[in-house]
């Protein structure tokens, strides 16, 4: 059974950063690709990031990109997002989601299983 719980939100001013975690059970860890979403208040969801099975491949919102950065560990069955320079709207519940797919990583109909989510705020 696929389970994937995130951990490391909290709350932080501008400028600061977090480091969000997505543990994930499953033997077939190392053959999964894995999104990050955030959702706010109001606001349909949206993709962060994810990364490929293989590393192979990255993608960042344009929102994130330089200031987020997506890492796996696949013997620890983990998959990271280090936020630095955080802004106020980077705010929301952020997911991680596991995906069979390569590519084609930012549509969330690639997704088959999700996270609980854990909450980023941001103080201004």
């Amino acid at each position: 059974q696929v389970q994937l719980v995130e951990s490391g939100g909290g709350l932080v001013q501008t400028g600061g950063s977090l480091r969000l975690s997505c543990a994930a059970s499953g033997r077939t860890f190392s053959s999964w690709s894995v999104g990050w979403f955030r959702q706010a208040p109001g606001k349909e969801r949206e993709v962060v990031g994810a990364v490929s099975w293989s590393v192979v491949r990255t993608y960042y919102a344009d929102a994130v990109k330089g200031r987020f950065t997506i890492s796996r560990d696949n013997a620890k069955n983990t998959v990271y997002l280090q936020m630095n320079s955080l802004k106020p709207e980077d705010t929301a519940n952020y997911y991680c989601a596991r995906s069979l797919a390569i590519a084609s990583l930012s549509k969330s109909a690639n997704y088959d299983y999700w996270g609980q989510g854990t909450q980023v705020t941001v103080s201004s």
